[in-house]
């Protein structure tokens, strides 16, 4: 029976070891579709962001016109100057001066032109309107230059929670959950891959959207691009609060717990041994006692 239970105990020993496997199946991207990774539609469309309340734009205004430069660009500062600025000031830093709130109605208030409503709109639509407005403005000063007009959001970013939480820039146009994984420094070895939640408001509607990372699909698929304010939930794989990731060590930590089971079966057989022979002289003994006195 004994012996029995210690075969028992070693196979579950192993089954618990290779089930805590980390497999490359489990953490490899770009995979190809089947019964346990999914296929995605190809339904890949990139549009462009849409202001929300609380972005801040970033705005410059270019012209030929050396005092419409300084009437709008914070006395003249270049692009450039200003930029550098922005990133020395941090989120809520010197940046502020030249930026402008998208406030709880929707608008921006803008030099000599005044409110100007510009929530669920594009930059380039907003640039389009701003050049406009100028251009009507500025056409009635003597020795008028066209201007042209930058727009930019300098608040754009994205969170991760679950793993590697924080908030990150996105430092381009067009931002793919490879790159937003990969500047959170890839996911861990138990975070799942394949049911990656991305929480997104649009249009004051909010949408939670599950998919696995590791279909080669995904770069077809709705889920390929992020936008600025997503978050992004990655869990733990279920179980998995700690893991074997690599056969020899598999090999090691079975052969450790099956050496220590032997070593705690020995022990135990050794008592019981013990315990069966003192009994057993112990009768031996008295029943010869007692056969003397007679």
């Amino acid at each position: 029976m004994i012996l029995k239970f210690k075969y028992l105990f070693i196979l579950a020993v192993v089954g618990f070891a290779l089930s805590s496997c980390v497999t490359a199946r489990k953490v490899n991207y770009m995979q190809q579709p089947d019964k346990q990774i999914p296929h995605y539609a190809d339904t890949l469309s990139f549009e462009d962001y849409q202001l929300r309340i609380g972005d801040r734009l970033y705005v410059y205004v270019y012209s030929l016109d050396e005092s419409i430069m300084k009437m709008y660009n914070a006395g003249g500062t270049n692009a450039s100057q200003m930029r550098q600025q922005m990133g020395q000031g941090g989120m809520y830093g010197s940046y502020d001066l030249y930026t402008y709130l998208v406030d709880e109605e929707g608008y921006i208030e803008f030099p000599t032109i005044g409110k100007l409503y510009v929530q669920s709109k594009t930059t380039r639509e907003v640039k389009y309107m701003l050049e406009e407005e100028l251009g009507t403005l500025l056409k009635e000063i003597p020795g008028y230059s066209m201007v042209s007009v930058e727009v930019n959001i300098v608040n754009r970013s994205f969170s991760v929670i679950g793993a590697q939480s924080g908030r990150y820039t996105i430092n381009k146009e067009k931002m793919t959950i490879f790159e937003a994984l990969a500047m959170v420094g890839d996911l861990q070895e138990f975070n799942s891959r394949k049911e990656i939640k991305l929480i997104r408001e649009k249009n004051g509607v909010t949408t939670i959207k599950t998919f696995d990372a590791r279909s080669e699909d995904i770069i077809n698929s709705e889920y390929y691009y992020i936008e600025p304010n997503d978050i992004i939930y990655i869990r733990q794989i279920p179980g998995y609060s700690f893991g074997i990731n690599h056969v020899t060590t598999v090999i090691g930590v079975t052969a450790a717990t099956i050496s220590f089971g032997v070593f705690i079966y020995s022990i135990v057989q050794t008592g019981i041994n013990h315990v069966n022979k003192y009994y057993g002289n112990g009768g031996s003994g008295s029943s010869t006692g007692e056969g003397g006195k007679q």
